[in-house]
């Protein structure tokens, strides 16, 4: 088994652990019964099927475009490889995940993430099974893994889920480092490069009035330098009172997990505006 098949789920064990210690693992504040359920199952798919499915299709489809390129680029400088991923996965993702909160199809499909009213390291993976599977930045990545890129997307795959679980997770790693003066430079500069809690955590604030919630913004994953560079970042080193969907109906379990397939309810619609209006 290759380490990184070991490394994350010791990192996300780890994290839970550190939360089931905390108190806040196995029961959060505003937990339903239907929140279990489209974590245990979206992140079972995600891993059992999805991500595979995605990886390999994504390989097949290169070597049947391109079947001279396999392994093409495998010399190229360790930096420009990570360069590389960052820029055709990571800020893929950032712009999938802006997308994602300015179509409405879109957020149907990425709302299950947000609709739990806690955070913590169950809910990274939690997301409707048809929004891996549409993700670019995962098709992008395989073609990577194609030209070669494979050993370097192993570590870089570990960093980069490092980041998403700490900023996720109800351990808050950041606010003690706050209150240290004598860190406020590294911090400054720490927080405007990856997610860090304090600014992940406003992404899914649920109240905009509340001075920290920005659900239109801070869509980093690895990076939030993107989120500085794209005019969408907001820091202010605290943390929103709620966490969830504002002014939305309330969506069963198989309506967050198989969307489309599965409707119960048109898409909400802001008062003010009278067109859909996503979280």
């Amino acid at each position: 088994m290759k380490t990184e098949y070991l490394l994350i789920p010791a990192i996300y064990i780890s994290f839970a652990v550190a939360e089931a210690l905390r108190g806040g693992f196995f029961k959060r504040p505003g937990q339903t019964r239907a929140d279990a359920i489209v974590e245990i199952v979206s992140t079972a798919a995600l891993f059992g099927l999805t991500q595979p499915f995605v990886l390999f299709a994504s390989v097949a489809m290169m070597g049947w475009l391109f079947p001279d390129a396999i392994g093409s680029w495998s010399g190229l400088p360790i930096i420009a490889q990570i360069g590389l991923f960052l820029i055709f996965d990571d800020m893929m993702q950032y712009w999938w995940h802006r997308l994602s909160h300015s179509v409405p199809w879109l957020y149907s499909l990425h709302r299950p993430h947000h609709n739990g009213a806690y955070m913590s390291v169950r809910i990274v993976y939690r997301n409707n099974l048809f929004y891996y599977a549409l993700m670019p930045s995962l098709w992008l990545s395989g073609a990577l893994i194609y030209l070669g890129l494979g050993w370097v997307y192993a570590g870089y795959a570990v960093v980069k889920m490092l980041v998403i679980i700490a900023a996720h997770s109800h351990v808050r790693w950041d606010e003690p480092l706050y209150r240290i003066r004598a860190l406020s430079p590294l911090m400054w500069l720490v927080e405007r490069t990856i997610s860090v809690p304090a600014t992940h955590y406003a992404h899914h604030g649920k109240h905009k009035s509340d001075g920290v919630t920005n659900y239109k913004g801070n869509f980093g994953n690895l990076l939030f330098f993107w989120d500085v560079v794209f005019g969408t970042a907001k820091i202010t080193r605290r943390y929103p009172d709620e966490i969830g969907v504002e002014n939305m109906p309330d969506i069963g379990p198989a309506e967050q997990l198989l969307w489309p397939l599965i409707r119960s309810a048109p898409p909400a619609v802001d008062a003010a505006s009278r067109s859909p209006a996503p979280h």
